[in-house]
């Protein structure tokens, strides 16, 4: 059997932009159950913010009866709350809708998967005492800057449904893989949601405001909202769970390989339910084979391995189809669901090899 892994080579992150900074893990070449914090794609929507002694305060204030300034050393203190989750970029795989959109050009690699720990954000809003008729929760970063599209100076901002906002694996979060955040992945303090995509996960947290109405900052109404018609903004809706999606790490695409057995491996993921079913077709979809899965049945927000091995004796061109399900029924289409902004790419995964 031929192996598409090496014990001595190191792979790098893919670099897309240097400011804003944001790179792809180098997703193909890593085999590893927790992606290492080092290699844990990078996505930013503006420079890097400074740290300065602000940044350990998290004040929770709005639509509640007792506003509080937590300080980072007092969340450290309280009871804690281990989550092992995929995150993802709403935009990975953007690169491959047609027509193109604009955008990063993802590949395959804005997602990772990783134990993040603190404190639960359900255990903060009870202290504070959310007041009847609070609709959203408000999270805001402190990075900031500017956007193209409109004038002025943004913090980055989202908002959680505050029925999500409850949910209690949904975390304001210190460390990362054992060890404290690092700077570019939010240090101090970062807004940890399982299931949805990452732009749900605001970093560098500076403050969280409970409001009873729609929050409408543009990071909320203009971006990560799927647009599908190019016309115009019919039918729009947010961005909210990771569609179920899959990937062949390897053989890469357009690979030459000789006859014989090889292992065919890939990752298997959904923000709907963990992956029931992993399975490729050689003959363009008519017919389908299972994938061995390897789950963790306690990590509900972890992604999935898979392997097969493909005997193959015959030369010549092949293309290699793959597809998940996940415990909800949801599969993976055939086409993804085009629109204006690229997110969700969730097609049929597809690899074309040679056999010489």
């Amino acid at each position: 059997m031929k192996s598409f892994h090496s014990d001595t080579m190191k792979p790098t992150l893919k670099t897309l932009k240097l400011i804003p900074e944001n790179k792809e893990t180098p997703i193909h070449f890593l085999r590893n159950w927790i992606t290492p914090s080092e290699y844990f794609y990078r996505r930013n929507h503006f420079k890097y913010p400074e740290i300065t002694p602000q940044s350990f305060l998290l004040p929770i204030y709005g639509h509640v009866e007792a506003p509080l300034v937590f300080h980072h050393s007092y969340l450290k203190s309280m009871p804690s709350k281990k989550i092992t989750m995929v995150l993802e970029c709403s935009g990975n795989k953007r690169t491959y809708f047609e027509p193109k959109a604009y955008g990063e050009q993802w590949e395959d690699g804005a997602i990772s998967h990783g134990i993040w720990k603190g404190v639960t954000l359900k255990s903060l809003l009870d202290m504070v005492v959310v007041k009847h008729g609070a609709k959203e929760i408000v999270f805001i970063g402190h990075d900031k800057g500017t956007r193209t599209d409109m004038e002025g100076i943004f913090h980055y901002a989202r908002s959680l449904p505050i029925d999500v906002a409850l949910q209690p694996d949904v975390l304001i979060a210190y460390e990362l893989n054992g060890s404290t955040i690092p700077y570019e992945h939010g240090y101090p303090l970062r807004l940890i949601v399982p299931q949805w995509y990452g732009m749900a996960s605001v970093k560098w947290l500076k403050e969280i405001q409970i409001i009873d109405h729609p929050f409408k900052g543009p990071f909320q109404t203009v971006d990560y909202v799927y647009y599908p018609h190019k016309a115009n903004d019919l039918d729009a809706r947010p961005v909210t769970n990771i569609k179920i999606n899959s990937i062949i790490q390897q053989p890469l695409d357009y690979s030459i390989l000789d006859t014989g057995t090889h292992e065919i491996c890939g990752i298997a993921w959904s923000g709907h339910g963990s992956i029931t079913t992993v399975e490729l077709s050689f003959d363009n979809g008519s017919t389908w084979i299972k994938a061995k899965l390897s789950v963790d049945p306690k990590q509900k927000y972890s992604w999935t391995f898979w392997r097969y091995l493909w005997n193959v004796q015959k030369k010549g061109e092949y293309t290699i189809l793959c597809r998940a399900e996940d415990s909800s029924g949801n599969v993976q289409p055939f086409e993804a669901e085009w629109n204006k902004k690229g997110y969700g790419f969730n097609a049929v995964y597809k690899v074309h090899i040679k056999i010489e």
